[in-house]
């Protein structure tokens, strides 16, 4: 591994290997920040490439500035998005197949569910049940305090109970199962 304090060296040997490991887990977040593929796979591309503009300062806790650009980035996304409302194909409603698994309409469901949350919303309940950190975490992350990320969290929750259909229920473990 390259010295990250060493002047003369990048530090893009731990940035390689920062990359390798952490990218299938970002990439998972970014999907279901954006709830699309391409444009997480998109996401995360800027974001990496944020990242390694910032590299030394994020050396102490890059998967920590990794999720807060990641989280930013989306933000800014839906904000542009929000101002220049176009119909994008992803915003069209797919009926659900009948014979495929359950998991896959669950999966349909929750993803069109998170659509309708607001950013910071989703965000919180991406990075709380999905990503699994800590309110204390996703505060950091959101740069918010912990009372904000439960308000957030709670609200985003309640709308997707109330987007879902009856005939399943909604809790943090069926909406970890999209993973």
């Amino acid at each position: 591994m390259a010295d990250l304090d060493d002047p003369n060296s990048g530090g893009t040997d731990s940035f390689d290997e920062f990359v390798r490991t952490r990218s299938p887990a970002l990439l998972r977040s970014a999907y279901l920040l954006t709830t699309d593929r391409h444009a997480a796979e998109d996401l995360l591309q800027d974001v990496l490439e944020r990242l390694y503009a910032r590299w030394r300062r994020a050396r102490g806790a890059p998967d920590a500035y990794a999720r807060r650009i990641l989280v930013n980035r989306a933000i800014d996304r839906w904000r542009w998005r929000g101002r220049r409302r176009e119909a994008a194909l992803a915003d069209l409603e797919v009926p659900a197949a009948g014979d495929h698994a359950e998991e896959v309409v669950v999966r349909q469901f929750v993803l069109a569910a998170l659509r309708t949350l607001p950013p910071r919303q989703r965000a919180a309940v991406v990075l709380r049940y999905l990503d699994d950190l800590s309110e204390a975490e996703t505060a950091q992350v959101m740069r918010c305090s912990v009372g904000a990320v439960k308000s957030h969290t709670a609200r985003g929750l309640a709308k997707l109970r109330n987007a879902v259909p009856d005939s399943f229920s909604l809790s943090p473990q069926t909406i970890r199962s999209t993973r």
